[in-house]
């Protein structure tokens, strides 16, 4: 994929100066996810494993709203009518979405406004970093249409998240989290007016892009891997996740540009 002339069908993509924009654009209807669109999403985080161009990508939904999660017509219904196999096809792929998400080097910021329910808030949950407008209300609604709260590893990260309990609270009631409470909690990070939430995301975003990918990538992965290791196992692996960064073009740039009282130029390598 080249990223300036990638071309999806079932999402905006813009990208500059290192930041991949993914927009999900059917603000009529909230920026539901299809089965479609699921399938382009997950191929397009696969693809970023081998875009280095990509050094942070921005995920947000057009019109005021984030994502409704899965459209009731397009999705929901079909889901009623068919078979185990089918059905676990479709779960297994929306998991793989999270798992795409979470194997991509880059960083991924959620932009979250207005209505985020459902796999959109799986989308925010997956990110690496959630930034909020005051009106973001994020709900993991799946017990009140049937459903376990245990979907696409929400039961999993959620509890990383926020804790066991409050996670707890919101996949048993199926209740809105509002932006103060998410901004208390640790989900977001950030709590901003509406008309600042591109902005701010797109300068952290840029921020990300400008420093050193390949360290950040550790970061990243060093997140992931070590939720389930013990603290001796930790300290090896960072040990010798340091030691291979230290190894980087990056590092000596940055003592460099240290000693020289300059601003390093990070180029990933």
């Amino acid at each position: 994929m080249t990223p300036a002339s990638f071309s999806p069908t079932h999402f905006r993509w813009a990208f500059a100066d290192g930041v991949a924009t993914i927009t999900l654009d059917r603000p009529d209807k909230k920026n539901p996810l299809t089965f479609e669109s699921y399938a382009e999403l997950r191929d397009t985080f696969r693809t970023l494993v081998v875009t280095p161009e990509v050094r942070s990508v921005v995920i947000a939904g057009a019109g005021g709203n984030f994502c409704s999660g899965g459209d009731v017509h397009e999705i929901i219904g079909p889901l009623t009518k068919m078979a185990m196999p089918e059905l676990l096809a479709f779960t297994r792929m929306t998991g793989d979405l999270v798992r795409a998400m979470r194997a991509c080097p880059q960083p991924i910021i959620a932009a979250v406004d207005g209505v985020c329910a459902g796999a959109g808030a799986i989308l925010a949950m997956a990110s690496d970093l959630r930034l909020a407008t005051h009106d973001a209300r994020t709900a993991f609604l799946f017990t009140r249409v049937g459903l376990a709260g245990a979907d696409m590893g929400a039961c999993a990260i959620l509890p990383r998240l926020i804790g066991h309990g409050r996670a707890a609270d919101l996949l048993f009631s199926g209740r809105a989290m509002s932006a103060a409470e998410g901004l208390a909690w640790g989900f977001f990070s950030r709590v901003v007016d509406t008309e600042m939430l591109g902005h701010e995301a797109d300068q952290l975003a840029r921020t990300i892009a400008h420093g050193p990918a390949f360290a950040h990538a550790m970061t990243k992965r060093q997140l992931d891997m070590e939720w389930a290791v013990s603290i001796d196992t930790a300290l090896e692996m960072e040990a010798q996740a340091q030691a291979i960064c230290m190894a980087t073009g990056d590092f000596g740039r940055a003592y460099d540009a240290f000693a020289a009282k300059q601003t390093p130029e990070f180029k990933g390598d």
